[in-house]
């Protein structure tokens, strides 16, 4: 990397330093001068210079220059407001004018608009053309959720260069030329994309809008809260518009090590469901199976009787929880309880050694990292569904970068098409690959075939950067998986080399966090050495078999997202009492005793642990609901019946508590997170990480990688049947379903097969069948997917209809497929 080097310039009699190649634009405002501008955008890439908003006079040029478009050197001269830039910005300003509606009054953008305030500041204040202006239909649909006001539209490009540049579904071009170009679709089809969301933000002017927002509030009504999205693992940060105490609108909060300014569409459209009918408003006993509402009184005293018969004989699940919640969740099993039965992991996964291993902060990467990687390995996730902007982030570090991407997963993802490699094995073989990976890698890369292809931009690059899912760390292979990823971080030499590192992609929010503050079976917090208890699946067997007679459900749907589904539906039917905290009613809180409402992502004070290890701060923006109160006091309250003061009586006491109960967060304040978080592998209390154990016996790298090629032949009697592989869908889910403005994007259960497979067994794409295993059956389309690996197939886990969890049973395995209809 080539060092930055400080140069002085002179702009309008100032003397400022900036960093020479930093572009006159930004630079300008280290000494305190505003150029105006409407296309350039940082986030979108290299400048184009398309508004020519941005003219300024530069000292030995004899044209004015784009300012967003000039590099700056040392001793550069520059006039922004003499009278030659002037004139041109007045241009300027009276052109875009010309057919652009004087609606303001009704104008969404009203009030805080880059066009109006450039208008007054930059602007001659008058036109001097009379002629009639242009009108078209307000507004075209450009997709189901943004509308375009073609009349606004400025031509700046900034709508397009994110579709082309960032997002790289090319849908949006600028069509037509001279004055009747105009901002569409190539193909005239609706704009769908999992990011679309991002062009009205982006917007300078009223073109783009947001049909969730359109006409709902105005800029002096409305207030701007910052906090974090807690909808996926990307815990993107975020701005609710607030009015009336209720969430309008959300919007980016630009954090670069984190999300560069970004959102998904599910993270900026989930709001509705806030108030929506579905809440849980508040407390609900079941008496007699029937439902009704409780005073919190009441509710905690019924919960903490239960729990007081059943004792060391309750478990525990924790899902969308902050870690304040996670805390004390595990300390009402473990102290007030006596029980060692908690988890916050869907479906098993690393014991507490490969944690602490894992965690190690000479290994750890960060998202920043991504950027500047020679290489980066993908292996067990599709960003896409899981972490939707990592997504944007690797796509950016190859575009612009000209990052190395080695892609290895059990499916296609959305990534493949700009992957310098591309390796496909079968579901639950993530260690088979790894091993054999490792086998390549230290041989020095020789070999050919897909993991030699995998292994040759790793061989070659300086800094490497795995992003690994965590479903490879699942069953029976799950611990070889684990020590073939530690073996590749030393392969690599990644320990204590700044720029690689390992990055997980969990399928929880908070995962990272409640781990770490003690939601494990064999962890307490700071994943220290405890009694170990029941995992989530155990304790599903336990419940049913009678060794346990209580469970606590927190921000968990076992019946919709937790394999074998069956199996759940009687375990919380044989258990004696079921506590569930919800935001949402659903069938999990149908069956339990006692409800407790929680807050959401834009109600909660709070922490939660992205997945690189950054702390970050869920703070209040909008009114709870009816009577819900903040999880960590209805957890206080429910210890403190159970006979265990906590002491906490405060957000603030609650954060304390994290800290002083997690060595490795030790100190860690309201004030050091701050609006962008603080990572705590970068702070002095990083040290006091456990150390891990010795490694395990090295696995057997010949029968491992033997058995990565797996095909299933068809059996007599029936269509055929393939090794079952799942995956969550980014819309499959209650927030798709209890969104308006989502509801269109809601996933119809499909089974993707390979063409090979389908050829074989006589399926056609969009043929209707039946999938099945154990006795249990789906329905679904047929999807013939390219890239598939021959012999397996792949359903969505979570959908309303069909969903594939009711075929798991302890990791899946082979599934028939029957054609319905001949």
């Amino acid at each position: 990397m080539t060092p930055q080097r400080n140069i002085t310039l002179v702009v309008d009699g100032r003397e400022i330093e900036a960093i020479e190649g930093e572009m006159l634009v930004d630079a300008a405002k280290h000494g305190d001068v505003e150029i105006p501008v409407f296309c350039y955008e940082p986030k979108l890439g290299a400048p184009v210079g398309a508004c020519r908003m941005c003219m300024v006079e530069i000292e030995g040029m004899p044209k004015l220059q784009t300012a967003c478009s000039t590099p700056v050197r040392d001793g550069m001269v520059v006039y922004t407001r003499n009278e030659q830039v002037k004139g041109a910005q007045n241009a300027v300003v009276e052109f875009l004018l010309v057919n652009h509606p004087l609606d303001c009054p009704v104008c969404d953008k009203g009030g805080e608009c880059p066009l109006q305030d450039i208008s007054m500041g930059w602007g001659h204040g008058r036109s001097r053309f009379t002629e009639a202006k242009r009108h078209f239909e307000k507004p075209i649909p450009l997709s189901p959720l943004v509308g375009i006001d073609r009349e606004r539209c400025i031509l700046c490009y900034r709508c397009v260069r994110f579709s082309q540049e960032v997002a790289e579904d090319s849908q949006l071009q600028l069509l037509e030329r001279g004055d009747k170009s105009y901002v569409g679709t190539f193909d005239e089809r609706p704009y769908i994309d999992p990011f679309h969301g991002n062009i009205t933000e982006l917007c300078p002017v009223g073109a783009l809008t947001s049909y969730t927002y359109r006409f709902r509030a105005r800029p002096w009504d409305i207030e701007q809260a910052g906090s974090i999205c807690t909808l996926c693992p990307s815990q993107c940060n975020v701005s609710f518009t607030v009015r009336d105490e209720a969430v309008k609108r959300v919007l980016a909060r630009d954090n670069p090590d984190v999300d560069d300014g970004w959102l998904c569409d599910r993270g900026r459209y989930g709001f509705e469901m806030l108030g929506g009918e579905a809440r849980v408003r508040g407390p609900i006993l079941r008496t007699g199976g029937n439902p009704g509402g409780a005073s919190w009184p009441e509710a905690i005293e019924r919960a903490a009787a239960g729990l007081r018969r059943a004792g060391s004989e309750t478990a525990a699940i924790v899902g969308d929880a902050s870690n304040e919640e996670g805390l004390l969740v595990q300390r009402i099993l473990r102290k007030a309880l006596g029980s060692a039965n908690v988890d916050s992991r869907l479906a098993g996964g690393p014991e507490r050694e490969e944690m602490v291993k894992l965690a190690d902060p000479a290994i750890s990467a960060r998202v920043a990292d991504l950027d500047g990687a020679g290489a980066i390995l993908l292996i067990g996730s599709d960003p896409l569904h899981s972490s939707p902007i990592l997504d944007l982030r690797i796509r950016k570090a190859v575009r612009r970068n000209g990052t190395k991407l080695a892609i290895a997963t059990d499916r296609p993802t959305a990534l493949d098409g700009g992957a310098a490699a591309v390796a496909r094995y079968a579901p639950g073989k993530g260690a088979a690959f790894l091993a054999e990976l490792g086998s390549v890698l230290a041989a020095g890369g020789e070999g050919s075939g897909p993991v030699a292809d995998v292994a040759e931009p790793l061989s070659d690059a300086e800094d490497v950067v795995v992003v690994w899912g965590e479903r490879i760390g699942r069953g029976e292979s799950g611990p070889a998986a684990i020590e073939g990823l530690l073996g590749l971080a030393e392969g690599l030499g990644m320990s204590g080399k700044e720029g690689s590192g390992l990055l997980e992609v969990p399928d929880l929010t908070n995962a990272r966090g409640l781990r770490e503050v003690g939601c494990l079976p064999d962890a307490g917090p700071g994943l220290t050495e405890t009694e170990a208890g029941m995992g989530s699946a155990e304790i599903r067997d336990a419940l049913e078999a009678g060794d346990l007679r209580a469970v606590i459900l927190f921000g968990v749907d076992p019946l919709r997202d937790f394999a074998d589904l069956a199996g759940w539906k009687r375990a919380l039917s044989a258990a004696e009492v079921v506590i569930a905290f919800s935001m949402l009613e659903n069938e999990t809180t149908a069956q339990a005793n006692v409800v407790f409402p929680l807050e959401s992502h834009a109600e909660k004070d709070g922490t939660v642990t992205h997945p690189d290890g950054r702390l970050q701060r869920v703070r209040p923006s909008a009114s709870r609901p009816g009577d819900v109160r903040p999880g960590w006091q209805v957890l206080a309250e429910l210890a403190a019946a159970l006979g265990d003061e906590t002491g906490i009586e405060s957000a603030p006491d609650a954060l304390a508590a994290v800290a002083e109960a997690v060595p490795f967060y030790a100190g860690i304040t309201d004030a050091e997170i701050g609006g962008r978080g603080v990572r705590w592998q970068e702070r002095p209390a990083a040290d006091t990480l456990p150390r891990g154990a010795p490694p395990r016996q090295a696995p057997d790298l010949d029968s491992m990688a033997s058995a990565r090629s797996v095909q299933s032949s068809p059996e007599e009697g029936i269509a055929g049947r393939l090794l079952l592989g799942t995956y969550r869908d980014l819309w499959a889910g209650p927030i798709t379903e209890l969104n308006p403005a989502l509801r269109f994007l809601k996933p119809a259960q499909r089974v993707e097969v390979s063409p090979g497979d389908a050829e074989r067994l006589g399926l056609g794409h969009g043929d209707h069948v039946l999938v099945g295993s154990n006795g249990s059956r789906v329905e679904a389309r047929v999807a013939v997917r390219e890239r598939m690996v021959d012999g397996a197939c792949f359903l969505i886990e979570g959908t309303s209809e069909g969903n594939a969890n009711s075929l798991l049973n302890g990791g899946g395995g082979v599934v028939s497929i029957e054609k319905v209809g001949g």
